[in-house]
């Protein structure tokens, strides 16, 4: 007989330790998912700088912030790091990149012109109850014949842009991760208040433009959880912004941009306009939200645990 056939069941089995890359990639240890999201956030930050230090190399002279060739560079920079550090993270990780909210499987398709319709009835009912009551003018026409159509292109594929680059760096790769440790909730909690306080910095912003953002956040974790991704958010926030940027022409998240389809004019108490944040500070857009988490309730119910897997195209 073989030595095997007389070994010590009590002498345990010698075995290595696993390679430190699978502990830090595959770990759902606090420390190892904050390491992890952490490699994201440079990477995604890293990646968007070089992005922007050529374009601004390739554009010298003064350049406005907010012109419509900036802002467009601005916004394909950001969104370019965040999805190349996703799929980065995600090859270290072995995991398929729409498993982080953006499946290729569904892009641009039904979920997101559902969005893209909850955006435009959100920012119009708003924009509507304020009219009601006397404080909003739609004007006259500041734009006409093809500068309209142009404009209006423009603004739409822009925030697209800003749609993608704020859901999936806010809701994407992060959310993913931060919730294997702490649960979706939770994360989506801390993510959404992140998500306000970035806007602190836009010009003409205010306390509750900013909680605006946080509900308008949390709401779009909530579409994440029942659609088991990100194209219903990604619709949603292009069309809202649209809608408030051009079609209304009123602030957005502090400013008017140019390019906007109106004269229109705000003017009233700054808890029914928005004040110099525009109608997301509103507390029409508070009550529009929750009115929209019973409409979006009714139309996604809970699944069950199983179905919420996300595609992993």
């Amino acid at each position: 007989m073989s030595d095997a056939t007389f070994s010590n069941p009590e002498i345990p089995t010698q075995t290595s330790p696993p390679p430190a890359g699978h502990r830090i990639f595959q770990s759902q240890s606090l420390v190892f998912i904050l390491l992890r999201i952490g490699m994201y956030i440079a990477l995604s930050t890293a990646i968007s700088f070089a992005v922007l230090w050529v374009a601004a190399a390739l554009m010298p002279g003064p350049r406005s912030p907010y012109s419509p060739r900036i802002l467009t560079i601005s916004e394909a920079g950001s969104l370019a790091g965040a999805l190349a550090a996703g799929l980065i993270m995600s090859q270290l990780e072995g995991r398929a990149f729409g498993e982080y909210g953006l499946p290729s499987r569904g892009a641009f398709g039904k979920l997101f012109w559902q969005g893209a319709l909850f955006g435009l009835l959100e920012i119009s009912a708003v924009i509507g109850f304020i009219a009601a009551l006397g404080s909003y003018h739609f004007g006259s026409l500041a734009i006409h014949g093809m500068d309209m159509l142009r404009w209006a292109s423009f603004w739409f594929a822009l925030f697209v842009l800003v749609g993608l680059y704020e859901e999936f760096a806010f809701r994407g790769y992060v959310q993913f991760t931060l919730a294997q440790a702490i649960n979706f909730w939770p994360a989506a909690i801390l993510l959404s208040v992140a998500f306000g306080l970035v806007h602190i910095t836009n010009r003409g912003e205010s306390t509750l433009g900013v909680m605006g953002v946080m509900l308008a956040g949390v709401f779009w974790c909530f579409t994440l959880r029942r659609t088991g991704n990100l194209w219903f958010a990604v619709g949603m926030h292009a069309s809202f912004d649209f809608g408030e940027t051009f079609l209304y022409s009123v602030p957005d998240s502090g400013t008017v941009f140019e390019g906007h389809l109106s004269n229109a004019t705000l003017a009233g108490p700054g808890w029914l306009t928005g004040g110099t944040a525009g109608p997301e500070a509103s507390v029409c857009d508070f009550l529009m939200l929750l009115i929209l988490f019973y409409v979006f309730h009714r139309l996604y119910p809970p699944r069950a645990q199983s179905s919420l897997q996300r595609p992993s195209l």
